[in-house]
């Protein structure tokens, strides 16, 4: 019988948050094994639930969600982003212009694909979240990297930006508060993005998830509040701020100049209408979300639980001979570097995948988030300080025996 191939539109698609050396890890715990998962910011399985108020909510409703919603999703979730926008300094915004998603994800998905056209370039992050990359090529676009300056705490560095414009460009992703790194950037910064999609008439995506989740007392702007010249496309979602990844609620909304973007918002509509709409549960926890008690603050603040483990984190890594770490202003994960001259490392994820079955923790290779060098990786600080402790202390065994091993 003929082989059944997969589509050659997958071939340079990769998502290792959830690749090798996670199946290796599955495989493990079959055979018993227990392993620390520094892998992925799933919060639930770490203790770090929704507030009650809005499983309450969604438990009150449920019986009234078994049908479908407008395309766009209901009204009074939508109002809710609409205000929510207007907390947020953004201008001009409308119920019309907000569509709900099963997570940012999926309208991450929609807005590149209503967008490019075979051998469209998108401007990417570099290191990304891999979906962004992923999407662009499904869409049969070119992901293009931008560089982002780790000596500058990880901030993308403009001048890469604008060397990597062609007549084939049609946007640049943001993701800010950044997952991997941390990083936040200043207002300055998001300026000087906007200043170069002005001059190229490039549509700018904001992915800005972890817009709550900030130490230190540090402030995010949202870009859209900055400009009305240029076409915005901002997401946003419950996933993170309200730790609820399975109720998969996001938003995405427009925002700027719309007037010569109509035909790609009839796009939008097309698709939004095509996958009929987002799960109405989900929907459901939106406005309760946003007009609830905001107890991420709690958790991110000096005594609170996030910021603990953060600090805790940042510290035992920075105490391992040869690691350094651009310590997070945001989000949940931080993207530590393994000095070359002492982690001579070929393959980042065959590292991986050794430390793994050495050590029995599971991380993601920095290669796996479209960064170029095999020198870093991806750690979310999301366990308990108990598990948080005993799994660096794992991984500062395991590059203890790396360096007797190569340098011995």
């Amino acid at each position: 019988m003929k082989p059944i191939a997969k589509s050659s539109k997958l071939a340079s698609v990769s998502y290792d948050i959830r690749g090798p050396v996670l199946d290796k890890a599955r495989q493990m715990e079959e055979e018993g094994q227990k392993i620390i998962k520094l892998n992925i910011g799933n919060t639930a399985v770490f203790g770090l639930t929704p507030p009650d108020e809005i499983v309450q909510d969604m438990i009150r409703n449920l019986a009234d969600a078994g049908g479908y919603t407008d395309s766009k999703g209901l009204f009074a979730p939508r109002k809710a982003v609409v205000h929510y926008t207007q907390e947020k300094g953004i201008r001009g915004v409308t119920v019309d212009d907000v569509y709900l998603g099963n997570g940012a994800s999926e309208l991450i998905q929609m807005a590149i694909n209503a967008l490019v056209n075979d051998g469209d370039e998108i401007l990417i992050p570099s290191p990304d979240f891999p979906l962004y990359t992923a999407v662009v090529g499904l869409s049969g676009g070119r992901p293009v990297h931008y560089r982002c300056d780790e000596g500058a705490g990880w901030l993308p560095d403009l001048a890469d930006i604008e060397a990597n414009i062609t007549p084939r460009t049609r946007g640049i992703m943001v993701c800010n508060p950044n997952n991997p790194t941390g990083a936040l950037y200043p207002t300055d910064l998001l300026q000087g993005i906007i200043e170069i999609a002005r001059r190229h008439q490039l549509v700018i995506f904001a992915d800005e998830i972890y817009d709550k989740t900030l130490y230190d007392g540090n402030v995010h702007t949202s870009m859209a509040a900055l400009a009305d010249d240029v076409l915005f496309v901002t997401f946003n979602g419950l996933s993170k701020n309200y730790r609820s990844c399975g109720y998969r609620a996001g938003w995405m909304v427009l925002s700027g100049e719309k007037r010569h973007a109509r035909d790609y918002i009839e796009g939008l509509n097309m698709l939004a209408s095509l996958r009929l709409c987002s799960n109405t549960p989900g929907q459901l926890a939106i406005q309760t979300a946003l007009g609830g008690y905001q107890s991420i603050r709690d958790l991110v603040a000096p005594s609170g639980r996030l910021c603990h483990q953060r600090d805790l984190a940042y510290e035992l890594l920075t105490q391992i001979p040869g690691v350094s770490v651009v310590k997070p202003k945001a989000a949940l994960y931080m993207f530590p570097r393994l000095d070359p001259k002492i982690y001579p490392i070929a393959d980042d994820q065959q590292f991986a995948y050794e430390l793994l079955a050495e050590e029995k923790v599971l991380i993601v290779q920095g290669t796996g988030f479209n960064w170029p060098e095999h020198d870093h990786f991806r750690l979310v600080f999301l366990p308990n300080v108990d598990d948080l402790r005993e799994a660096i202390g794992r991984i500062e065994r395991f590059l203890g025996g790396y360096r007797r091993r190569h340098f011995s």
